[in-house]
C-alpha cells in the first residue's frame, strides 16, 4: 500500500485573496474554511478525490527565499498561449529566473508571488 496526496498546504499573507486566484485558475470552489484558513478543491468531489486540495493557510512569516517546492498547471482547453493570457488576466505575473526563452514552459508567480509554472502540452480535464 502507499500514500496519496490529498491536500497541498500553502502559507500566505491573504487566504481569500489567494484562494480566489487559484480556484480561476484550476476551476476549484471553496470547500470550507477553518478560522482564517480555506481550503479549495474540485467541484463535486473535494477533499480525498483523484485530485488534490489546496489549504490556503495565514501566515505573517515573511517568505525567505525561493520555495522547495512549486506547483506545474498545465491547459485542458486550450493552447499555451491562450491559457498564458488567461492566467495573467487572472492576476498572475511572469517571473525571471534566468531562463534562456528557449523553454517549452512559463514561468509564473501568484498574486503573492509564488511560483508556478505552465507546461506546454494540454492535458484531459480531470473527471469529477
Amino acid at each position: 500500500m502507499a500514500c496519496r496526496i490529498t491536500e497541498l498546504v500553502l502559507d500566505c499573507a491573504d487566504p481569500q485573496r489567494l484562494a480566489d486566484f487559484w480556484c480561476e485558475v484550476l476551476g476549484y470552489v471553496e470547500l470550507g474554511r477553518e478560522g482564517e484558513d480555506v481550503e479549495i478543491g474540485p467541484p463535486g468531489v473535494g477533499f480525498g478525490g483523484p485530485q488534490p486540495t489546496l489549504v490556503l493557510s495565514r501566515s505573517t512569516e515573511p517568505k525567505r527565499g525561493k520555495l522547495p517546492l512549486h506547483i506545474d498547471v498545465n491547459p485542458t482547453d486550450r493552447d499555451q498561449d491562450a491559457e498564458l493570457e488567461r492566467l495573467l488576466a487572472a492576476g498572475a505575473r511572469r517571473a525571471d529566473i534566468g531562463q534562456t526563452g528557449d523553454e517549452s514552459w512559463h514561468v509564473l508567480v501568484d498574486p503573492e508571488g509564488n511560483e508556478f509554472c505552465l507546461l506546454r502540452r494540454r492535458v484531459e480535464a480531470a473527471a469529477s
